[in-house]
């Protein structure tokens, strides 16, 4: 299964193109020196990544053209608001009514939706996130694999698994050719465009030996390349920046600094977010977020983590509950969906493995509640159950192919369509 569409390029401005979907324009960036109108092409996270032949792509289009369709009509009956509000507060109705027109909401007024736990209010709220996720982004929904290739780590976050003084974790670390490997079967036999490189902060995978993998990676197969392997410096984001990868995934996880200090072991927030900072100033897709559910978190450090994830000019939101003693579901979902009414019309949010671990259902609430990416897990399967960052990880036993059925086939019982159509 390929999560991209083919769309034909109908316009080259500098490193800007236009690319055309049934009908619908796009932008995208190339770096493809070859590239010219009327070819057609993948893209993924605004990016070009692949010059697809001409019959190939007529061939992929000519499948998806009814079922890209039905997905959309199925999408828009799914995401109305209803014309009646029942059970819920004027105060509250009145702030989802701003919402929905797309007006920006006062401090106070996404303070009373995160606090709200009435059920009615609550479902109206997640409407509304969900017809704001449709009205500016269709019916798309990334989907990203991500190989987790070493499970060592240089610190001792209180709340993560693999930190460094956890002596019972059995230890692992992939080689440049396993890491090489997976990526080439999640890129050729599943179809993936998109994949997270993830470790902890493993002091044998030192920068320059990260760019010898992404640039094996991008030599062999077309595909986007988001790096995760926490805080390497603006030289070695420039460096990996060089070697071909175009996103960085790095969670702040609390804009509380003293919060900060008492989970990181004295580190410091501001350090962490200038690394954040340098990586969209090199042009890095951002994908960043926090904790939710953590010791001594107010509503207002919630709202105050969304915010700075915005102001982070993050492409993609990563909120996830603190395990094994997550917060209750309801208030992941509300995150969530407080995070669309923050930035409706630019923002992928992800539905995190962490929210799959605390609730089964997970996806499906999740995309109903505002959010448009989903990321499955391509680490080789005798591997991924020791990549325990919090136990009972959701998929750590899953094959591939069977996150990919039950994916699609929750994507299309919900109207939507697998993929990253560009910017």
């Amino acid at each position: 299964m390929c999560y991209a569409i083919p769309g034909q390029v109908v316009e080259i401005n500098s490193k800007t193109v236009t690319v055309e979907y049934f009908g619908e324009k796009k932008k995208a960036i190339n770096e493809i020196a070859e590239l010219k109108a009327g070819d057609f092409i993948y893209a993924q996270g605004g990016y070009v990544i692949k010059v697809v032949p001409e019959p190939e792509a007529l061939a992929t289009l000519e499948l998806w053209k009814e079922t890209f369709f039905e997905l959309r009509e199925t999408d828009l009956r799914l995401s109305r608001r209803p014309k009646e509000e029942t059970g819920i507060g004027n105060d509250l109705s009145l702030i989802l009514d701003k919402a929905a027109e797309g007006r920006e909401l006062k401090r106070e007024e996404l303070l009373k939706l995160l606090a709200t736990e009435k059920p009615a209010e609550l479902d109206q709220l997640f409407k509304t996130a969900n017809f704001l996720r449709q009205k500016y982004l269709s019916n798309s929904c990334c989907v990203h694999g991500i190989i987790e290739f070493s499970n060592y780590c240089r610190h001792d976050c209180v709340y993560c698994g693999i930190r460094k003084s956890n002596s019972i974790l059995k230890r692992y670390r992939m080689s440049e050719e396993e890491i090489v490997e997976a990526a080439g079967e999640a890129i050729e036999k599943h179809g993936f465009k998109a994949l997270v490189l993830q470790s902890g902060e493993d002091q044998e995978y030192q920068v320059d030996r990260v760019v010898g993998v992404i640039k094996e990676i991008k030599k062999r197969y077309p595909v986007l390349i988001f790096i995760s392997v926490g805080e390497v410096g603006r030289e070695g984001l420039q460096k990996f920046y060089d070697a071909g990868a175009r996103g960085v995934l790095t969670r702040f996880e609390t804009s509380d600094p003293k919060l900060y200090a008492n989970l990181h072991c004295g580190d410091k927030l501001e350090e962490r977010l200038q690394n954040i900072r340098d990586a969209y100033s090199l042009g890095y897709l951002v994908l960043t977020g926090g904790l939710i559910g953590l010791p001594g978190q107010s509503i207002e450090s919630l709202l105050d983590d969304i915010l700075l994830t915005k102001e982070l000019n993050a492409e993609m939101y990563s909120f996830g509950p603190v395990l094994p003693y997550g917060p209750k579901t309801e208030l992941v979902l509300k995150v969530l969906a407080v995070s669309r009414l923050v930035d409706p019309k630019n923002a992928r949010i992800l539905v995190t493995t962490g929210f799959e671990t605390l609730e089964p259902s997970a996806q499906k609430l999740g995309l109903m509640a505002g959010a448009n990416s989903v990321m499955l897990n391509v680490t080789p399967l005798k591997y991924r159950k020791l990549y325990e960052i919090y136990p009972g990880r959701a998929h750590a036993e899953e094959t591939i192919e069977a996150q990919i059925k039950a994916t699609l086939d929750l994507l299309y019982s919900l109207g939507r369509a697998p993929t990253d159509l560009g910017i």
